[in-house]
């Protein structure tokens, strides 16, 4: 990836040395400066994708804002902060988060000091843009972090407006778990040429899914949330247990599901959450198999 060697220190010292599906496939595009987009859901890794990234392209000799993160939430914006400072605390990299609930003074005190990683809300973050305290002349990235989830919010004016103070010359990333038509929008105005990233819960890397099992047979996890992708892939004795949060759509994925438990003459139980909409399916289930889902 091409990784200064204190980005590197950085990333062994905090314990971000297995890299997860969206660092292996956005890192290296965000890095040499291309646009792009990631479809990828919470937890997945994609703070600290973005956090590497922003470490590794800026300047730490000058002490402007280079890097422009925006989250929907202050404890995301606050998270973000952590992580870039973490990853990159033996290249000097500073950074500040400018959220509501702090003190506007402290936000100004920080940027007045200069940093070079601003992670915030897109409504402080613009109040200190036209208070002249955030200059963006500097600003080489712009991150929308759950875009779909700022648009939710409220944030779409906002994000528009501080997207107008920013360079034209710029490279942006956003990062969401869905693509509503505000969303393409936001693309189609902000984006040139972006190379679109997807990444869904399914497609843990093997080494991931390996460790994930690994975990589970030998009881150092014992609760496994999953989806379909494993319903016929889990093959281990001790489940005792299984909870349905919805019906599937076919009879013989319910088996499947079913038969995680009760494995070698072992007994188990299902437990299945059943909504209105469902209780054909369950019918369905019921007199095909001749049983009774209770």
């Amino acid at each position: 990836m091409g990784l200064s060697d204190d980005v590197l220190r950085g990333i062994y010292s905090h314990r971000f040395d297995n890299p997860s599906a969206i660092q292996q496939r956005a890192m290296v595009p965000i890095v040499r400066g291309q646009d792009v987009i990631a479809q990828v859901q919470s937890g997945m890794g994609k703070i600290s994708t973005f956090a590497l990234a922003s470490c590794q392209i800026v300047d730490t000799s000058r002490k402007d804002v280079q890097v422009l993160i925006l989250s929907p939430t202050r404890d995301l914006a606050s998270q973000t902060e952590r992580v870039v400072l973490a990853i990159g605390s033996y290249r000097n990299v500073l950074a500040h988060a400018c959220v509501g609930g702090k003190s506007m003074g402290e936000d100004i005190r920080k940027l007045e000091h200069g940093v070079n990683v601003v992670s915030g809300t897109p409504g402080r973050v613009l109040d200190m843009i036209k208070r002249r305290t955030l200059c963006t002349r500097a600003i080489k990235l712009l991150v929308l972090d759950e875009a779909d989830e700022m648009l939710s919010r409220g944030f779409k004016d906002q994000i528009y407006d501080v997207y107008r103070f920013l360079p034209p010359e710029l490279q942006v990333v956003l990062v969401s778990a869905t693509f509503p038509t505000e969303i393409l929008e936001m693309t189609g105005r902000f984006m040139t040429d972006p190379i679109r990233i997807v990444v869904k819960r399914d497609e843990l890397m093997l080494e991931e899914r390996d460790a994930v099992m690994a975990g589970f047979q030998s009881g150092a996890t014992r609760l496994m949330i999953t989806t379909d992708v494993w319903a016929r892939g889990i093959d281990v004795e001790q489940v005792c247990l299984v909870v349905n949060y919805d019906l599937p759509n076919s009879r013989e994925l319910y088996v499947h599901r079913a038969g995680r438990v009760g494995r070698f003459g072992r007994k188990g139980v299902v437990v299945n959450f059943v909504k209105d909409n469902e209780i054909r399916i369950r019918r369905d289930i019921e007199q095909y198999y001749g049983t009774n889902i209770r």
